[in-house]
């Protein structure tokens, strides 16, 4: 028994679904990963002139887009399918990478970043909804959660590496950069279109639900009738399906609330008080990223084999010890081990939080509810940097990371009582 559902957990690995969201996930995150880490910063600033004040406008616009509306895209998938969400909305990628190309205003470069943040916005709710929707009767969503992180996060990765190298090649040539990026955003909407409409489990794995043959005014006009109806039922649904502690809801702003504290602060950290050459630095983040890339998987699996709580206890606990440490320490070989140790504790968190999350949502909302998590979730990534700013400024260069290590221990414990409670609710 156990190798027939190894083996149907093999086959969803490599099915058409699942490459595609893959494959889609990796390109969106090369591409926003390029634009806003790589090149708009200096694009902005030096070819354009723009003050810092209207470049931290225009990313806080992209993280507001996303996040807005990722609960409504995961409504709008549930009813509309995965193709047609997403296809939809990677155009707006394509629209806004063209604004960023041929305008120069402070005012649309803005509104671009906020498109392009409406257009990533289905992609996570999507992601999550369709792995959990084919994961299996047992629900073994670990290692297939694991390898999204991998896709987001290699993507991520590759896309400023690729494009600082570009920039050196071409001497700057930030028009050719963006028809690259118009070109990685075409190639997802093209397999966008390759996605079924929708997916569900069953004994064999994954099929397609049949679409109907109706005319597509006669299924707009259906759609807009029971527009008002399909609402209610679905915050009827939330409302007494979603039977979760309150904590939990706290502890998904916090998962990224930690990100959002670390990312703004981490550049000037390295270079202020470490004194790491860029080379040096970039060394480090792919030490680091390296780390986590390659412990996702095996943790992915450990995850589905023994659970979320040993994973989620040790790596809250291992990352609220090492960014502590980081706040700390001078010499280079032990800022290097810490970074490692951060490394490995988010290969732990990132699979085993994503499936804890999964046992909290119910069937009937699956699209709704994920986009809302996600909303709160990412909600993190809009406060953190602000706090962080303030932190910097106001009190000392190391209380950004000392904040954040208070704050994994703080959700060390409250992932404790939720155990805890599980565990009671279960006997």
């Amino acid at each position: 028994m156990s190798q027939i559902t190894e083996a149907a957990a093999a086959r969803r690995l490599i099915s058409p679904f699942f490459i595609g969201l893959l494959t889609i996930l990796f390109l969106v995150e090369f591409m926003k990963g390029s634009l806003l880490v790589a090149i708009l910063p200096v694009y902005m600033k030096n070819s354009l002139g723009l003050g810092a004040h209207t470049i931290g406008l225009a990313f806080s616009l992209q993280y507001i887009g996303d996040n807005l509306f990722r609960s409504p895209s995961g409504w709008i998938a549930e009813r509309l399918g995965y193709r047609r969400t997403l296809t939809g909305a990677l155009v707006l990628t394509i629209v806004a990478v063209g604004m960023i190309a041929f305008l120069s205003g402070a005012g649309w470069l803005s509104l671009a970043c906020f498109i392009l943040g409406v257009g990533t916005s289905p992609l996570w709710p999507c992601a999550m909804t369709g792995t959990t929707a084919i994961s299996g009767p047992r629900g073994n969503s670990g290692q297939m959660i694991g390898m999204l992180e991998i896709a987001s996060l290699g993507g991520t990765g590759a896309g400023p590496i690729v494009m600082n190298f570009l920039m050196d090649r071409t001497n700057k040539n930030y028009q050719t950069l963006f028809f690259i990026l118009i070109g990685c955003c075409i190639i997802v909407v093209l397999v966008a279109l390759l996605l079924p409409g929708r997916v569900k489990a069953n004994g064999q794995g994954m099929e397609r639900r049949t679409e109907s043959a109706r005319g597509v005014l006669p299924q707009l006009l259906g759609k807009v009738n029971h527009l008002f109806a399909s609402i209610r039922k679905t915050l009827y649904e939330i409302r007494h399906n979603l039977k979760v502690s309150w904590l939990v809801f706290p502890a998904l702003f916090l998962q990224s609330f930690v990100i959002g504290l670390l990312s703004p602060v981490i550049t000037l950290y390295v270079q202020n008080e470490l004194h790491l050459s860029p080379n040096m630095y970039s060394l480090l983040l792919i030490a680091g990223g390296g780390i986590t890339v390659l412990a996702i998987i095996p943790c992915g699996k450990l995850v589905d084999r023994f659970g979320t709580a040993p994973f989620l206890n040790a790596g809250f606990l291992l990352a609220a010890i090492s960014l502590i440490m980081f706040s700390a320490v001078r010499s280079l070989p032990v800022v290097f081990a810490t970074v490692g140790v951060v490394g490995i504790s988010y290969a732990m968190i990132l699979p085993a939080w994503n499936t804890f999350v999964s046992t909290h949502v119910p069937k009937g909302e699956r699209g709704a509810v994920w986009g809302f998590f996600l909303t709160l979730q990412g909600s993190g990534m809009v406060v953190g940097p602000i706090v962080s700013g303030q932190l910097w400024d106001r009190i000392g260069h190391s209380v950004p990371f000392v904040a954040s290590s208070i704050v994994m221990a703080v959700l060390f414990v409250i992932h404790l009582v939720l155990s805890r409670k599980k565990r009671a609710e279960a006997q």
